[in-house]
């Protein structure tokens, strides 16, 4: 018998997520069975979308979230001891699936071998070469459609995905502006991975620094954050500018559940309008038929030297809700991951 450790989510959030809203419980997982594998977590991803996306089934259950993992024991032909792979099994330590009956399923669940990496660290399966890295290749080049010489403005700039929106714009030519939390992640962004301009939003007036750093407008914009700094770059946009919409991590911690206490949004109609703007939210696995594409681009410009990454690692699985809440403070550079 595997005794397998897993994080319940013991209620749903009030605010912001605290130590006491999950609880560490371990269990006795059976035999395998005929066509099942049994993988043991590596890398666990903590990521912005877990703390909305937890709202949309019943608390006590194991808290959501992707992994890298390796399998102990196989009795699948499509399987055998050794084998790395990512897996949306949630915050647990050890986990049993059938291959064949997650085949059948929507493509977020779905369960992929790890693909050869080229000697790169296993972990980069949740974050450049994963879920996050598929985020800013597709989002960004698919509803953005960037042009050479082009202003690409991107919020939550210094995280898993806006870090390489930027890069992948300047790889096609365009000038790239970031707003990131801190004095050091605007740094990072300036010095380590190019862009043009960055800015810190706790400290920097926002309609002056897209004066500064994009003084011909914004031609597209990739939004994490929404709220007031959102409306701020729409208002700064060129005709016919395009916006991605990835998230609103500004609005995260407020009451998503009761409509009647939706926080106050921002008025954006107006630029939306008279300048004629193309806004469209999307979620990365409208692309799953085409996975692999982003991956190998990405890894390949990694391998040519012109996608950077960094990783921000909590060592232990116990320490999974203190990585979320950190990330969710934005304590984590690049993609937060937990090592087990």
């Amino acid at each position: 018998m595997v005794r397998a450790k897993k994080f319940i989510l013991v209620r749903h959030f009030d605010g912001e997520p605290k130590p006491t809203d999950f609880k560490l419980v371990t269990e006795e997982l059976p035999a395998l069975k005929d066509g099942e594998v049994l993988a043991e977590a590596e890398f666990l991803s903590v990521d912005p979308y877990m703390r909305v996306y937890v709202l949309r089934g019943p608390a006590g259950g194991t808290m959501i979230g992707t992994q890298v993992a390796r399998v102990l024991e196989s009795k699948s032909p499509e399987w055998k001891a050794g084998d790395r792979l990512v897996g949306n099994f949630g915050w647990r330590s050890h986990t049993v699936f059938n291959p064949s009956a997650l085949a059948a399923g929507d493509p977020a669940s779905r369960v992929q071998k790890l693909p050869d990496l080229g000697g790169l660290s296993p972990s980069l399966g949740l974050g450049v070469l994963g879920m996050p890295g598929n985020t800013a290749y597709f989002g960004f080049l698919e509803i953005c459609q960037p042009k050479e010489g082009e202003t690409v403005v991107v919020s939550g700039a210094a995280g898993a995905v806006g870090s390489l929106v930027g890069q992948i714009a300047k790889i096609k030519g365009c000038r790239v502006v970031g707003f990131a939390g801190s004095d050091d992640k605007v740094k990072w962004l300036k010095e380590k991975l190019g862009f043009d301009g960055a800015f810190n939003y706790k400290t920097k007036n926002i309609n002056e620094a897209l004066k500064e750093g994009a003084p011909k407008g914004v031609d597209c914009y990739f939004d994490n954050v929404g709220g007031d700094l959102s409306a701020a770059v729409l208002n700064h946009m060129n005709h016919r500018g395009r916006i991605s919409v990835c998230g609103s991590i500004s609005a995260y911690n407020d009451d998503l559940v009761n409509s009647s206490n939706y926080p106050k949004a921002a008025v954006v109609q107006p630029a939306l309008v008279f300048k004629e703007l193309l806004m469209e939210g999307f979620l990365v696995w409208r692309w799953g038929d085409r996975w692999m594409e982003g991956i190998q681009q990405n890894l390949e410009w990694i391998k040519a030297g012109k996608l950077k990454f960094e990783e921000t690692i909590t060592e232990g699985f116990d320490n999974m809700p203190a990585a979320f809440i950190g990330m969710l403070k934005g304590e984590n550079t690049g993609k937060a991951v937990v090592k087990a």
